[in-house]
């Protein structure tokens, strides 16, 4: 039980630290060492391969077109008929072979994407639906803020993207190698005459496309190097935005009735100005870097024929030679140029990066929990009973210190089984916060606490969760619907008193929004019956309900009688059908107050 409880940080110190100082190297790592444990690897390397080939050829193939250049433009200077008509068939043949190969390519690149993305995102819901993880993320800061925004729409955004980038520079690797020897060996005949004087300079026209790319990529970096930051601002205001936007939906009738739309649309539009503020910042910044960008764009249309002109008009390069040189320097200076081509859909790769990988991180840290010699303790109880031993609770940890408390007025405490008990006590005492400390949620205190097996222990917050699905699921869970035979289910919904809903058994609806408060809880309660624990554990679970409801549900309790019962909370109608054991809590005085451990 020690290890099965494990403890939760209830808050956390440097709660407003959004992310980790991790390189990008180490990012990749983090990212790499997911895609390794996922169960799609072999089928992305699969297609990793296939794609490599593919893109081989297809560099091939635009080598021999490249060639194509020479014969077909000199067979238009010389006005050759019969060698034209022939370059076009030649020319269907290469283009032919490079659509078959760039469909090829746009299917593998659609599917590795695809396949990316599960890996990414069944990794991050399994390791934020680790045992209470979940929890204490949500308990630990910004980091933890809108996690629907990192699991849905920032591990799409990565998958997607580095797909796409990685198979970019692939590519314009594959063909810079490529083409490079081919602008080498045509450059390697330039012949300049400079004031009677001729002389040559080995890959000239390498050079030149190399120191043209070059500068426009440092420009770039210079010029978009604040994307980076912006992007990731953007998605996180995104995400508040929505998440906004969902939370008044959800909770609209008690808006309507509250006249709070006013208060809603201040709140939203105050979002939303967030957002546009940081798109305008955005905007602004890609409006710098499109400065760069488009006007190398433009250039590149007269760059190379300038570069080659000199040899060309000394009468080094026929015509054909020419425009084969131009355009073995388009696709050297594409492929160099990728970086820059790419650095708005980088910048925006790297936000995601970091706030998936900063995700993911802070899930693995969700296990270091708290370190100190002043928490509660958990342990296995002895056979068939509870204890709590001098247990105290803290009501508030800030900076590892204590703010109000409260304990047992009965000290050391044991409850055997079968036994009812209620726990009541002080007005300002957070019951609350019992029903999480032994649920093994709050940790912050003192004192020893014996739980038997979880296996055995059904917890019953005040608020029942009715999950999505059928209504045979939101009986069933957490188990599995084929943990209980359709006469059980139906027998239990009856006793919960929804037996009119048995012909709706496995209709897959909202029921969240179908049923009233009173009702979903009868679908917990319907639970119980079924699950047959041996200890149950409620949080003010029968307050708010019709006085005959409570009854009602009261009362199916005594036809539990090997059930152990702990009752959190003050409801005259369990006291009296139930007839438990009561005990009280009591505040502790300041004096008294315990120092609880320091979170890590």
């Amino acid at each position: 039980m020690a290890d099965e409880v494990q403890q939760v940080r209830p808050s956390i110190q440097g709660a407003d630290r959004v992310g980790y100082d991790l390189s990008l190297l180490d990012r990749l790592k983090v990212m790499f060492s997911a895609f390794w444990a996922s169960e799609v690897r072999h089928k992305v390397l699969v297609l990793s391969t296939t794609l490599l080939a593919i893109i081989l050829a297809t560099a091939y193939a635009q080598v021999i077109l490249n060639q194509w250049n020479a014969p077909f433009y000199d067979s238009l200077e010389r006005r050759d008929l019969g060698e034209f008509f022939y370059q076009l068939q030649v020319f269907g043949l290469i283009v032919g072979s490079l659509l078959l190969l760039n469909v090829a390519q746009a299917w593998l690149n659609q599917m590795t994407s695809l396949y990316m993305r599960e890996g990414l995102s069944r990794d991050l819901v399994d390791q934020w639906l680790q045992r209470k993880r979940a929890l204490r993320l949500a308990s630990s800061g910004l980091i933890g803020v809108n996690p629907d925004q990192r699991l849905h729409e920032d591990s799409r955004n990565l998958a997607e993207s580095t797909t796409g980038l990685t198979i970019g520079l692939v590519q314009s690797t594959i063909l810079l190698v490529s083409f490079i020897g081919v602008l080498w060996e045509l450059s390697a005949d330039f012949v300049f005459h400079v004031w009677g004087e001729s002389f040559s300079i080995p890959g000239y026209m390498v050079w030149a496309a190399i120191l043209y790319a070059g500068s426009a990529s440092i420009l770039s970096k210079i010029v978009g190097q604040k994307l980076v930051k912006l992007n990731a601002d953007r998605f996180s205001r995104e995400a508040e935005l929505r998440f906004s936007l969902m939370h008044a939906n959800e909770n609209m009738p008690s808006i309507t009735i509250g006249r709070g739309e006013e208060n809603e649309r201040r709140r939203i539009n105050g979002d939303l100005s967030s957002v546009l503020a940081v798109i305008r910042r955005l905007a602004i910044a890609n409006t710098n870097l499109t400065w760069v960008s488009a006007s190398y764009g433009w250039l590149v249309l007269i760059v190379p024929i300038l570069v080659a002109a000199p040899a060309y008009f000394s009468g080094g390069l026929t015509f054909g030679e020419l425009m084969m040189s131009v355009g073995a320097f388009n696709q050297v200076n594409t492929a160099l140029r990728w970086y820059v081509a790419n650095f708005g859909p980088i910048a925006e790769w790297r936000a995601t990066l970091m706030r998936v990988t900063d995700f993911r991180q802070a899930l693995l840290e969700m296990d270091a929990g708290i370190h100190s010699k002043d928490a509660i303790v958990y342990e296995d109880s002895p056979k068939g009973t509870l204890t709590l031993k001098d247990l105290s609770i803290s009501a508030k940890s800030s900076e590892g210190l204590s703010e109000g408390g409260f304990r047992f007025r009965e000290h050391d405490v044991s409850i055997k089984t079968g036994e009812r008990i209620m726990v009541n006590g002080d007005h300002s005492v957070n019951r609350k916060l019992l029903f999480q400390a032994l649920a093994g949620l709050w940790p912050c205190g003192g004192g020893t606490i014996g739980l038997p097996p979880a296996e055995d222990m059904l917890f019953m917050p005040q608020v029942a969760y009715v999950p999505g699905g059928t209504l045979r699921q939101a009986i069933a869970f957490p188990n599995d619907i084929s943990a209980y035979g359709d006469a059980e289910v139906l027998s239990a919904l009856a006793k919960a008193g929804l037996g009119r809903l048995k012909g709706r058994l496995d209709t897959r609806a909202r029921w969240d929004k179908i049923l009233d408060n009173d009702e979903q809880k009868a679908v917990a309660f319907a639970h119980l019956i079924l699950a047959k624990p041996r200890w149950v554990i409620f949080d003010e679970f029968l307050e708010g309900l019709e006085p005959e409801f409570q009854r009602a549900l009261a009362e199916l309790l005594t036809e539990m009688p090997g059930t152990s019962m702990i009752y959190i909370g003050r409801s005259e109608i369990y006291l009296e059908v139930l007839k438990p054991r009561v005990l009280h809590l009591e505040a502790i005085p300041a004096e008294t107050e315990r120092r609880v451990g320091s979170l890590v």
